[in-house]
């Protein structure tokens, strides 16, 4: 048997036995719009606590969009060319429409990439797109201090805007339990000193910050204190299927909608097992999140519930664009010159984290665990020894050779599958 997981533009097979008899992990079978463009527009139509789009518009002068950067799949050319049609037809003009890029520390999307991320010809010529970078002073502006002591400071173009609009993508996320939403204001666009305050080592190590739990998670909570700060926002929300398409659009008040769509999606994300494993395989889930080595450990972390102790975790991840930024590259040398123990010693005195080392700590969760083990195409030799983990070569031989060990020292291959990688949360029951 084949089974494809999901790696760079798209997949590579892994072969298995079937006595092998491995439990693959996979969301639940999902709708999907047959027609997105006409469900955006009711979407837009039928809002969760506030007013259609088309009303709240109309007073006003000025409009910023907040969409996600190339991180994550969000379908800009299906919700961009609709929202934007609204705001022109309710009165606002195109030059007074920003879209904003909400990059938290990652890096600008320029050139080509910008044009695949708007994937819209008439959107990119026609209205105003702008990069976050969160290094720039000038671009932010305080907004108050949370009852934890951040002080947050947001990109002005969005705190200053008559009607503020966010878009993004509900997915599990290893530390904010969701990505989309409020996550994408804190720390889409917010300045470097309040990222790096609610992304040190006490927030991180919290066990409620990790993938589909709000309840107690410390990020949401102070996500959600940051968003009472602004005011009115309104909020578009997409969930995608396995396949990308369009699974579910709502649109309104921030929280409200963004919970609604977390309900809707809990189901199908969160996939419960009903035990744990020797060797699990899975993937980084693919272009845009198997780009770099970065985005590679969110699914490295995802299935930890369910790997045994002293068990073997196996990831392919084309890591494209290699390691990451050069803070990431250096919260990993950290890693690999002391050892994880030390290295969590060491950002836990830390009120600010270093930029990045905060997916550094994520990785030594797992670390912690098992084995970690890294089939890739994209990392150098000397990009290969940072990563702190073990490079594989062939991804099947592998595999077996881990099943064959399996069947030695335990009797059974105890072998999971999770061919969409961190898209899919294994949840032990």
């Amino acid at each position: 048997m084949q089974i494809d997981l999901n790696f760079g533009h798209g997949n590579i097979p892994l072969t298995l036995e079937k006595a092998w008899k491995a439990e693959i992990i996979r969301k639940p079978l999902m709708p999907f719009e047959s027609d997105p463009k006409l469900a955006i527009q009711e979407a837009l139509n039928h809002p969760i606590n506030s007013l259609p789009l088309s009303e709240k518009a109309r007073s006003k002068g000025n409009a910023c969009i907040l969409i996600c950067d190339i991180t994550r799949p969000v379908p800009n050319h299906l919700l961009l060319p609709e929202i934007v049609s609204v705001l022109l037809k309710a009165g606002i003009s195109k030059e007074k429409i920003e879209i904003l890029i909400a990059t938290g520390l990652h890096r600008p999307n320029e050139g080509e990439e910008l044009e695949q991320l708007i994937r819209d010809p008439w959107i990119l010529q026609n209205i105003k797109i702008s990069n976050h970078f969160a290094k720039n002073e000038e671009d932010h502006t305080l907004v108050g201090t949370t009852t934890k002591g951040t002080k947050v400071k947001l990109d002005k173009r969005f705190v200053n805007a008559d009607l503020k609009i966010v878009t993004g993508l509900v997915e599990p996320h290893f530390m904010a339990g969701y990505s989309g939403g409020r996550k994408v204001i804190a720390p889409g666009i917010a300045h470097k000193d309040t990222i790096t305050t609610f992304h040190n080592h006490k927030f991180m190590s919290d066990p409620h910050a990790d993938s589909c739990i709000l309840n107690g998670n410390p990020l949401h909570q102070e996500q959600l204190e940051i968003v009472s700060m602004l005011g009115e926002i309104l909020c578009v929300n997409t969930v995608l299927d396995e396949h990308r398409n369009l699974s579910l659009v709502n649109y309104g008040e921030i929280i409200a909608s963004h919970l609604e769509a977390v309900a809707f999606a809990k189901d199908y994300l969160s996939v419960p097992v009903h035990r744990k494993f020797n060797t699990v395989v899975t993937s980084a889930a693919g272009y845009p999140l198997d780009a770099t080595y970065y985005q590679t450990i969110k699914g490295m972390v995802v299935p930890y519930q369910i790997l045994e102790p002293g068990g073997d975790l196996i990831i392919a991840s084309e890591c494209a664009e290699g390691m990451g930024s050069a803070e990431f590259r250096k919260a990993q040398q950290t890693l690999v010159s002391k050892g994880a123990p030390a290295f969590c010693a060491e950002i836990a005195q830390k009120a600010y984290a270093a930029v990045d080392e905060w997916q550094t700590q994520m990785q030594t969760k797992i670390m912690n665990i098992g084995h970690v083990h890294l089939y890739s195409k994209g990392l150098s030799a000397s990009d290969q020894k940072l990563t702190g983990v073990n490079i594989i070569d062939n991804l099947d031989e592998f595999v077996r050779s881990r099943v064959l060990n399996n069947l030695e020292l335990y009797g059974e291959p105890s072998l999971a599958v999770i061919p969409e990688g961190p898209y899919v949360v294994p949840t032990l029951i």
